[in-house]
């Protein structure tokens, strides 16, 4: 799962996917990597010691999370996550790692309250720094707690298979789902019942959702929802409504608009780490590489540099792109891109669509990773 930007050692030396070679150190500004010649392996070992929160929050605290002082909802998310975690208690085994669930004498008792949390709101309110905050507050050792979202715990399933992974995750006092998702029945029937699991062994559940803009309140995917699809659970979780902006363009100027492809390449061959690819081939390749995957494909990389940004052509693609652009979010990877702008990709159509939460958060994240980059052009 998340892991921190590659080191330029070898995959054998770190555990680190396949690579055809290091990005940084070695190579020259002038050599950029192309995503396309990259088909990365990742082991089960790896998704299950990357549980962990993602680079871009490795440093967050409930103390370094701002409220927007017109949205109460968000300062008591704080107070409220702050209570759960230390309502978890210290570790049952003293702080060693070792698991205990399984032996019936020494389970320790559950905390009074509910034993999830669920945040309900839209994108960029926080939820993800709330949520990687609480993981880090939990009283436990980073063995025993798990981080991830929703398409990487089907992915830890599709690779150890249901039971290992209720064997893997009942040893741990919390786990954090981020980004927990309806659009697939299958999906979440088999998440539900992972979690069901889970819960039974005696493992703190978080999740977060986003509601779609200009849908607060009404017709959305909401707390209703996520407590329905997953029925028996549903005592479990107390919800929090977190109100407010997207904080990734809240008194920002717009996204720079993009830019040609001369521009982009220059850029590409002067930044060290930099990857360079044809939007349309790099949309291609991602066809022919697990989504489990996309994390590994950019280990190393430091900047993506795409030319010919064009519309994505059907609904497959575009949902592989929208899980690019989460891993690429989530390890601050900046996007310098030539042809249509990033709220362009998909169509009225997609938009509208059963997949729209999805479409509307990489619009969302891809904005800022190109904000991020225009700081490149200008050096």
């Amino acid at each position: 799962m998340s892991s921190s930007t590659a080191s330029p050692t070898s995959a054998s030396a770190t555990g680190h996917a396949d690579a055809p070679g290091p990005i940084a150190g070695p190579r020259t500004a002038t050599a950029p990597v192309a995503l396309t010649s990259r088909s990365p392996h990742v082991p089960a070992d790896r998704l299950v010691a990357e549980m962990v929160p993602p680079p871009r929050f490795d440093a967050v605290r409930f103390d370094t999370y701002v409220p927007d002082a017109r949205q109460p909802s968000q300062a008591e998310a704080v107070t409220v996550l702050a209570g759960f975690a230390a309502g978890l208690g210290a570790p049952a085994d003293g702080g060693t790692g070792r698991k205990r669930w399984f032996r019936r004498e020494a389970k320790p008792a559950a905390p009074a309250g509910p034993r999830g949390v669920y945040l309900d709101g839209g994108y960029g309110v926080g939820k993800t720094h709330l949520l990687a905050s609480l993981w880090h507050a939990t009283p436990a050792a980073p063995e025993q707690k798990a981080f991830g979202t929703f398409v990487e715990l089907t992915n830890l399933v599709g690779a150890l298979g249901f039971q290992q992974t209720v064997q893997t995750l009942s040893g741990h006092r919390l786990l954090c789902i981020d980004e927990f998702e309806l659009d697939d029945p299958g999906d979440t029937v088999l998440v539900s019942t992972l979690l069901g699991r889970l819960v039974e062994a005696g493992v703190a559940l978080a999740a977060t959702s986003n509601t779609l803009p200009g849908k607060l309140g009404e017709g959305r995917f909401a707390a209703t929802d996520f407590l329905r699809e997953i029925q028996g659970l549903s005592a479990h979780f107390r919800t929090l409504r977190i109100d407010g902006e997207d904080y990734r363009h809240r008194g920002l100027p717009e996204a720079p608009a993009p830019y040609d492809d001369a521009t982009v390449e220059r850029v590409a061959h002067r930044t060290a780490g930099a990857s360079l690819d044809a939007f349309p081939d790099l949309l291609a390749h991602l066809s022919k590489v697990h989504p489990s995957r996309y994390g590994a494909l950019s280990d190393g990389v430091r900047a993506v540099c795409l030319t010919g940004v064009e519309p994505v052509p059907d609904q497959s693609t575009a949902l592989r792109l929208v899980v690019l652009a989460d891993r690429l979010y989530d390890r601050e990877v900046p996007v310098l891109a030539s042809g249509r702008p990033f709220d362009e990709l998909f169509s009225e159509d997609m938009l509208k669509g059963g997949y729209r939460k999805k479409y509307f958060r990489a619009i969302s994240r891809l904005t800022a990773l190109a904000r991020d980059a225009k700081r490149l052009v200008e050096e």
